[in-house]
């Protein structure tokens, strides 16, 4: 696991603290990785975020479950407070993903779905298509699922009735 420290708006999450993102992807989603972590460095966006690279670490041909599965346990050791994982077409990581109790991961494909995602169905794993937008897009949508917030008081009691089962 690699810890890296870059700036980000994340004022809605965290109130100004560090907002801890474990960020995981395959051979297709490395570059965008790479990208999201670059951009996210830039001072313009305010706040920290604490990276937790999950890997892969070059663009080599390799299995998305693994790397699922490490952001999944940074999330669920505490060590992370989201996730983001990137893959060819995200179904995938996101089927990998939602195997655990807890988990909520949701393959976006804009900004109004990474909103709604995080919003309505308090998603804690975001996953990105890399095949099917850009990366100006990718950056985008983590940007307004970031600032989204979970409005448990409406939506929380279908997350209990998707842990009950």
């Amino acid at each position: 696991m690699i810890r890296t420290t870059c700036p980000v708006h994340v004022e809605k999450i965290v109130n100004g603290g560090t907002m801890k993102i474990a960020i995981g992807a395959d051979h297709r989603g490395f570059h965008f990785k790479q990208i999201m972590m670059q951009d996210y460095g830039k001072p313009t966006y305010g706040r920290h975020v604490d990276w937790l690279d999950a890997g892969c670490f070059t663009a080599e041909r390799c299995d998305y479950p693994e790397f699922a599965k490490k952001v999944v346990q940074e999330i669920k050791k505490g060590e992370a407070n989201l996730g983001i994982l990137i893959c060819g077409s995200g179904v995938g990581m996101a089927i990998a993903a939602n195997r655990y109790p807890g988990i909520y991961a949701a393959l976006v494909w804009n900004e109004t779905t990474a909103h709604l995602a995080r919003e309505h169905d308090g998603a804690n794993i975001l996953v990105i298509p890399a095949d099917f937008v850009s990366s100006h897009d990718a950056l985008r949508m983590v940007h307004a699922w970031l600032e989204a917030k979970f409005l448990a008081e409406r939506y929380q009691k279908r997350l209990e009735m998707i842990d009950a089962n």
